[in-house]
């Protein structure tokens, strides 16, 4: 091995100084260590991280009893002036009663609204019509000719029978129940009293019996020959108010006619036809009228007062163009 091979290597005053300077880093960085590790044992007494306060409790603003506050502040109002016996008053609880009565397109429930801690109450028919995933609007196609929406999106969902379609259907349907009920009860057409429409809800006037029953269909009942004559002409009379405003029932038959008291009343008005703008108008009306018709006289209507009050009727329709 060549002799400068094994000379010592001398060190510089900057290798001094940049060893001294490592040193004290490394000092400085395990005093650090230590301190954090005696710290995370030890118990001495440290200020301690401030806790987050818990969550308030969430508000209940339902009312005390009942099963809702009274939405008529949010709900389209019935016709002026409204009767002694509807409850206005924004204090009200609504107290459901259960399901009076169910169908394809909505079910009827009995709510009462009523002032706690007064004597202010009433009674009404809740009708909700369905959600999309449970409605069946199997019929609408031709009921809807003549009935239009702003949007051509809506009118193709519509249409289509898409989710979005059909809960514009539901809207549509409960929107053109209350409006014809509107119209029908100022016109002295004999219908129960709309009393508010909240979305796809409308409330109605519930027509009750002396014995505290609902009032039954017509097809629930045999009446005699006077009483049958009776319902008969009001029947016929309150038909030829609607075909004078160009309007069909639409689906008339004795399950869709109450008799409260002695009262024939129309219900479930939802496909309402405008005998005019429909081209299947016609048909509706002549449907409606032979339909009730035959239950009349298949109870012992003679077919001569039959015939008479059916031309009545027909005799009222608006000219089409």
């Amino acid at each position: 091995m060549p002799q400068h091979d094994r000379l010592p290597v001398r060190r510089s005053h900057f290798d001094d100084r940049f060893d001294d300077r490592f040193n004290d880093t490394v000092t400085r960085l395990d005093e650090a260590g230590a301190r954090r590790r005696r710290r995370h044992f030890d118990d001495d007494d440290e200020p301690a991280a401030p806790r987050r306060a818990p969550d308030p409790a969430p508000l209940d603003d339902g009312p005390a009893a009942g099963d809702r506050w009274s939405t008529w502040d949010v709900g389209q109002h019935g016709p002026a002036p409204h009767p002694d016996w509807l409850v206005t008053e924004l204090a009200a609880v609504d107290t459901e009663f259960g399901v009076l009565k169910t169908g394809k397109e909505a079910d009827v429930h009995l709510v009462e609204r009523a002032v706690p801690d007064t004597s202010r109450c009433c009674v009404l028919a809740a009708k909700r019509y369905r959600s999309a995933e449970h409605r069946m609007f199997h019929r609408d196609a031709g009921y809807l000719e003549g009935r239009r929406v702003r949007r051509s999106r809506e009118t193709r969902a519509m249409a289509r029978r898409t989710a979005f379609g059909r809960d514009l259907l539901s809207g549509q349907w409960a929107a053109a129940e209350f409006g014809a009920l509107c119209r029908l009860w100022h016109l002295g057409v004999p219908v129960p009293y709309p009393a508010q429409l909240h979305g796809t809800e409308l409330l109605l006037e519930y027509l009750e019996e002396p014995d505290g029953h609902a009032a039954p269909r017509l097809a629930q009942l045999r009446p005699g020959p006077a009483q049958l004559r009776a319902l008969w002409d009001q029947l016929i009379d309150a038909l030829v108010v609607l075909t004078g405003e160009g309007l069909a029932h639409g689906d008339l038959s004795p399950f869709n006619l109450l008799v409260h008291r002695g009262r024939l009343v129309l219900i479930d008005l939802p496909q309402v036809v405008d005998i005019v703008a429909n081209p299947q108008g016609p048909s509706f009306l002549a449907r409606d009228v032979r339909i009730v018709t035959d239950w009349f006289t298949a109870h012992g209507l003679p077919q001569q007062l039959a015939d008479a009050g059916r031309a009545r009727v027909l005799m009222g329709t608006p000219t089409l163009p």
